[in-house]
């Protein structure tokens, strides 16, 4: 009898995960629950008219090791280079060369969800968009509730891929000492919060860099990035920005009307840019991120307790880096661990 393993959430860790489990243990069923329509959680990406806009994770950078050699050698179909550098500008928009690496940006031609579509389809998984899992229960194994009230299990182990405080949210009071210690060290991972506006122009921004990072972290922008550098994502002659506030502003301004949040954005990113025309977009999109960057990890490891009992955790708040290579690596190295300790009995 195959053994059943419930994953929360279709993130870039769960994706990996899944990937590295499934490829280790093909007896093993995998069901995903996510809760959106699309996969690979905040490294998202939408299509207008033609063009391919990223509105979370900007970008995957070869960081070298084990995660670029997957993407390079296995999942390279679509794959595309980010052109142009990053430069910085401080609290005043004062715009400076930066002092860019020699690491490769990466993303794909359709969009950097290709990524967890590319894990997720080189598996059996099966994935329920659109799904909500609102508690789990231990109870001869692992039952998953869903917010319409309907159950899914018993699963034979259960890999949580959400946000630190969404995850601990799931943990809470389960019954099982080791598994509520996880919770409550997810709990006290601390975020950042980031209010996103995408700004598309039918003109191209004529700059020599693909994106501008706040060097000081004191301007109310945190970073503008320029989709058109992406291979494939915009119809020459036009522009797409995607202006990321800082998490301060961010906090501040998160339920304010769209509208203003995005015409303050796009006042700041003319300002920064020089360019007045910037001020008047053609057309506008808007995400907010409530948890958007970790500041770091788990204080404590209480992982292995939880494990024992068949719960695990993923992503870039358990790497403790908020980059998408971390929680690739992460889900990876989840997934191994999880194809070696799983039981057949």
């Amino acid at each position: 009898m195959s053994l059943e393993v419930g994953m929360v959430g279709a993130g870039a860790g769960a994706a990996a995960a899944t990937y590295a489990l499934c490829t280790a243990r093909p007896d093993v069923e995998v069901t995903v629950f996510e809760k959106s329509r699309g996969l690979c959680g905040r490294a998202a990406a939408r299509r207008r008219d033609g063009t391919v806009y990223e509105y979370g994770a900007n970008y995957l950078k070869d960081a070298g090791g084990r995660v670029s050699s997957l993407i390079a050698d296995t999942f390279d179909t679509g794959l595309v280079e980010v052109n142009g550098p990053i430069w910085t500008f401080d609290a005043d928009g004062t715009v400076s060369e930066g002092r860019d690496g020699d690491a490769r940006r990466w993303t794909y031609e359709d969009g950097i969800t290709r990524l967890a579509k590319h894990l997720f389809g080189a598996t059996g998984a099966a994935i329920r968009r659109g799904t909500r899992i609102a508690a789990l229960h231990p109870d001869d194994g692992w039952h998953l509730t869903t917010t319409d009230g309907s159950t899914h299990g018993p699963f034979d182990a259960l890999l949580l891929n959400p946000p630190a405080p969404q995850t601990a949210g799931l943990l809470d009071e389960t019954g099982i000492d080791a598994v509520d210690r996880l919770g409550e060290a997810a709990g006290a991972v601390e975020y950042r919060t980031v209010w996103t506006a995408v700004l598309g122009y039918d003109f191209e921004v004529d700059v020599p860099y693909y994106a501008l990072v706040n060097a000081d972290k004191d301007h109310e922008v945190g970073w503008i990035g320029r989709e058109e550098c992406k291979p494939g994502h915009v119809p020459e002659g036009r522009s797409v920005l995607v202006v990321q506030a800082s998490p301060e502003w961010s906090t501040e301004r998160y339920d304010a009307p769209p509208e203003d949040n995005v015409a303050d954005l796009a006042r700041h990113a003319a300002a920064i840019i020089g360019d007045g025309r910037l001020t008047d977009p053609d057309w506008t999109d808007h995400q907010g991120w409530r948890y958007a960057l970790p500041d770091d990890g788990l204080r404590e490891d209480p992982r292995r307790g939880a494990a024992h009992e068949g719960v695990y955790v993923t992503g870039d708040w358990v790497a403790g880096a908020a980059r998408l290579h971390a929680a690739i690596r992460s889900g990876l190295e989840t997934g191994e661990q999880m194809a070696s300790t799983l039981s057949d009995e």
